[in-house]
């Protein structure tokens, strides 16, 4: 292609996907806008948070919003449906809503994750280009999307589809600022980098130490390693060397994948994730959250270490109580 050639296929991506966003904005003149202020209004009047999930590029679109709702007020964070499906459904609570993200409506994997909001009674929000989809005919508020063309020549690649899905979530974001009256005070809470970043809580105020640590050694038997994550609470367990360095961690989801081996004749370095998830004591607890909410692996709970070496472990519920998440 020549230098002509390119910059003529990135206009024509971006004015596809300008032609989406322009679609997407006429909908509000018809169910799409009723259906946003119903959206709004239940969400404002929970007593709980937003959990956003999604698969495939909705997954990552949501981790995104997700991100914009928390650090607006909002308090959200992502759920990977099949994470969901095994275990993560018990981070939903019954005060909190559920806004489940799928183009085609159609995501097998969102299956567990709205058939429980389904069961407790926890609202249930869909983005969906198909009210008449699995996910639109089970949510309680269902935000059907225009169809448009995708800026993707194939008509394969979401590329369209998903802006709008963002611009959807960012206008759910600030509708419910506007609505909350979040000042840029407020704001500044959520962002370290305005002048109040000094004041925010960092994990070391609410980490858990000394006993309360999950920790064994190299060389531990899975066997003693689940004693260890159960008598300490928190779904893992740190690995560290014999210099004390955090080398890899266990966690129950390790056990469920290694669940068809001999559990009982293998050590922690068999079954463990070597390249663990840690902060620093003067991390702060935003910074914590948003690496809790990658899109690619969520995780509920983060080691803290200091030289390497782990000195405490701060969990998702530690975030939730102090309002962070």
């Amino acid at each position: 292609m020549t230098p002509s050639e390119v910059i003529e296929s990135a206009r024509r991506t971006l004015d596809t996907e300008e032609n989406g966003l322009k679609a997407l904005n006429a909908a509000f003149d018809g169910e799409l806008g009723q259906g946003f202020a119903r959206a709004v209004e239940t969400i404002a009047g929970i007593a709980g948070r937003i959990i956003v999930t999604g698969m495939g590029k909705s997954g990552h679109i949501g981790t995104k919003i997700a991100a914009t709702l928390a650090s607006t007020g909002t308090p959200a964070f992502f759920v990977h449906p099949a994470e969901a499906n095994h275990g993560d459904l018990g981070m939903i609570a019954s005060d909190d809503v559920v806004l489940a993200m799928s183009w085609s409506g159609e995501s097998a994997e969102l299956k567990g994750i709205v058939s429980y909001s389904r069961r407790f009674k926890i609202p249930l929000v869909a983005f969906t280009s198909n009210a008449a989809s699995s996910l639109g005919r089970e949510a309680d508020i269902c935000l059907e999307l225009p169809r448009v063309q995708e800026a993707c020549p194939h008509g394969l690649a979401p590329t369209t589809s998903t802006i709008m899905q963002l611009a959807l979530g960012d206008a759910l974001a600030i509708a419910l600022l506007e609505r909350r009256g979040f000042s840029a005070t407020d704001f500044h809470v959520f962002h370290p980098g305005g002048s109040l970043g000094a004041s925010l809580t960092h994990v070391s105020q609410i980490m858990h130490s000394g006993d309360s640590l999950p920790l064994v050694v190299e060389g531990t038997a899975v066997t003693e390693a689940v004693v260890t994550m159960s008598d300490k609470g928190f779904g893992c367990v740190a690995v560290a060397d014999q210099s004390g360095r955090l080398v890899g961690v266990v966690t129950d989801g390790d056990l469920r994948r290694n669940i068809a081996r001999d559990l009982a004749s293998l050590k922690v370095d068999d079954i463990m994730s070597r390249t663990p998830k840690s902060v620093e004591l003067d991390t702060l607890a935003g910074e914590a959250l948003a690496l809790m909410n990658m899109a690619d692996k969520p995780y509920t709970a983060l080691f803290v270490v200091t030289d390497d070496k782990p000195v405490g472990i701060v969990h998702m519920h530690d975030l939730l109580r102090i309002g962070v998440a």
